[in-house]
């Protein structure tokens, strides 16, 4: 039996991809091999959001390059989005590469697969979206974690921001049917998953592109499917969160007291560069009306840190809003200008020892906000959904997306259980079982 290798960076939608991807290779005899070194196949799904992923998919291809010295025959592809922006840049690098296949056409693997095996170069990148691309969620998900699953509900982004690659490697908003989407939570509720997590590059868009749903509707039908017992979604823009999903959340017992909400700059004067469409105001308006439905929420940001333009009076604004939020997790980054986007050809204003400056500091700001956030968590008892049992040490998360980890020796993989808290750390908790809940 053949084997194959996925090596997937970037987000949640690479992660639910490469998940699909697998799947489709189970169907076709493939099985999953421990070590990218026993492969007959080696796929890089990849990301293009910074110029770093850029550069670790060409080292990892450096390095899957040697497979083919044990195995002449062995096929290395590239997919995702680098390489529905650089495809024919990428095979110029890495002339080895058997496989190069965008975002919108990977329910084409079967046909691309079968190609390079008859020994021509398989390269598919299509422009225009494939509206057949939904032929890729008939397949079965291979998923790590049994108790959690990924449930695209849209792809593409209509949003225009200057920085962002995204719509030009996903292409527009396309939603999925409600019906196909309750179809698949029940089918993954069949196979034992607990947690239902909607992602898409713009979940809160959801339906817009439809005209008859809404979001908030769809969290609503989700919850109706026996079986679920809790609910996430991954990334929304702040401008398409409405009070109607804020109700929804806090009204639907399922949904999880978290909430992943981009803010990306704090200055009013970057945001309008960044065309995010929204002020600070108006973003903290939103946080305010968050915390005024779920007084327990627990939130966390994206953000750029040295966007062109910016300033230290205005990055200072940022920082502001990390004092007034208190995120209880903040991704940050240097600015990443993107080949093609609008913001690629802006000046940049700061030199990147200053930007790197910049970054650390936030970054240190926002450890001790989130070991403060985490302190509140100390001798209280939180419901954790126990994911995988690691080095003798159950793990799981509670509801707030808080990781937690107590002593293993106990049946409960894939349950609900109450864990009361004794140590704290700053990026984890640590607890006590002390009842499986009913």
């Amino acid at each position: 039996m053949k084997k194959y290798y996925i090596r997937t960076f970037g987000c949640q939608m690479n992660v639910n991809d490469s998940q699909k991807m697998a799947g489709i290779l189970k169907s076709l005899g493939y099985e999953p091999a421990t070590d990218w070194k026993e492969a007959d196949l080696i796929l890089v799904n990849t990301c293009s959001v910074r110029e770093k992923p850029d550069q670790k998919v060409l080292s990892a291809l450096g390095e899957f390059k040697k497979v083919k010295n044990d195995k002449p025959d062995a096929i290395i592809g590239v997919c995702g989005c680098l390489a529905q922006r650089a495809g024919y840049e990428i095979l110029q690098k890495a002339p080895f590469i058997d496989m190069v296949f965008g975002t919108t056409n990977i329910h084409h693997l079967p046909q691309l697969l079968k190609e390079a095996e008859e020994g021509n170069k398989a390269v598919e990148i299509i422009e225009d979206i494939d509206r057949n691309e939904t032929e890729l969620d008939k397949y079965p998900t291979v998923r790590d974690n049994k108790y959690t699953a990924y449930v695209t509900i849209i792809r593409g982004c209509d949003k225009r921001c200057t920085y962002c690659i995204v719509p030009y490697t996903r292409g527009k908003e396309r939603s999925r049917r409600i019906g196909e989407i309750i179809q698949e939570v029940q089918l993954l509720v069949e196979d034992g998953v607990k947690e239902i997590h909607l992602i898409g590059q713009n979940v809160t868009a959801y339906g817009k592109d439809l005209g008859d749903v809404k979001f908030w509707e769809l969290l609503y039908a989700v919850s109706n499917v026996e079986g679920v017992e809790r609910i996430r979604f991954t990334t929304g823009h702040p401008r398409d969160l409405d009070e109607n999903t804020i109700k929804a959340m806090a009204d639907i017992p399922q949904v999880c007291e978290y909430l992943h909400l981009p803010i990306q700059a704090g200055s009013d004067k970057i945001l309008e560069a960044m065309d995010r469409g929204y002020t600070q105001k108006e973003y903290l308006q939103k946080i305010e009306l968050l915390k005024k439905y779920i007084p327990d929420i627990a939130l966390s940001t994206d953000i750029i840190v040295g966007f062109p333009g910016e300033t230290y009076e205005d990055y200072m604004e940022t920082i502001k809003v990390l004092k007034e939020v208190e995120y209880d997790q903040v991704f940050a980054f240097k600015y990443s200008p993107r080949p093609g986007t609008p913001a690629a050809e802006m000046k940049m204003t700061e030199k990147p020892e200053t930007v790197s400056r910049w970054l650390s500091d936030l970054i240190n700001l926002q450890k001790e906000i989130t070991f403060k956030k985490n302190r509140v968590y100390e001798n209280k008892t939180v419901e954790v959904l126990i994911e995988e049992e690691k080095e003798g040490k159950l793990v799981g998360r509670t509801r707030t997306n808080k990781l937690v980890h107590l002593d293993g020796g106990h049946n409960l993989l894939g349950e609900l259980v109450k864990v009361r808290i004794n140590k704290v750390n700053r990026f984890s908790l640590e607890g006590e079982l002390i009842q499986e809940l009913v």
